[in-house]
């Protein structure tokens, strides 16, 4: 398994190695012990997949408040997506800097997101399948977003904002400015 991490603390992508012949493919995509001495403490409690079948269509900024904050390991396993997480925990020395990574079928990265960070994903290609393992149960109640074009941000997206596809409520969500402190730095996050 190959780790990467990055400028924002927690966010890390894991390759697990890929074992193929003639037949296809084998791959340990979790192992609690092997993501654990990767510096990923996690207890999953649901599964989420989804399919965007045109390139262009990006889904977020989005994540869950406390006390339902949700931690998410995401992967790609048709097509692929650049996948985009933003710290949004107040007093951090990373908040409102963001990490994007490609994620696809042929790489085989998946990216842990922790709580206290909006993500989002823009698909690259037509069918994208999207798998996400998540810490918490979905709290309509904690769900909030940010919007995806806030130019604070400072995300290239790879498709202009008015070409993307999104829900109306991904159009609604507030700039970073205009959020809620829903993370504090080292103390819910």
């Amino acid at each position: 398994m190959i780790v990467e991490e990055f400028m924002i603390p927690g966010v890390v992508a894991v390759t697990p190695a890929k074992h193929a012949d003639a037949r296809g493919f084998f791959s340990e995509v979790y192992n609690r012990e092997r993501f654990r001495e990767a510096g990923i403490e996690a207890e999953f409690v649901q599964d989420n997949h989804s399919l965007s079948t045109r390139r262009g269509v990006i889904r977020g900024l989005h994540f869950q408040s406390p006390p339902h904050a949700q931690g998410k390991l995401v992967r790609v396993t048709r097509g692929a997506a650049l996948d985009v997480v933003v710290d949004i925990r107040h007093g951090s020395p990373t908040f409102g800097q963001h990490v994007a990574v490609e994620l696809s079928a042929e790489n085989w990265k998946q990216l842990w997101v922790p709580p206290g960070l909006a993500h989002a994903f823009c698909t690259l290609s037509d069918n994208v399948e999207f798998l996400y393992k998540v810490t918490d149960y979905y709290a309509p109640e904690c769900d909030f977003g940010l919007a995806f074009d806030d130019p604070a941000l400072g995300i290239e997206w790879p498709v202009a904002p008015g070409d993307a596809i999104l829900s109306e409520k991904d159009r609604a969500h507030p700039r970073l400015h205009d959020l809620p402190a829903y993370f504090t730095f080292g103390k819910n996050s």
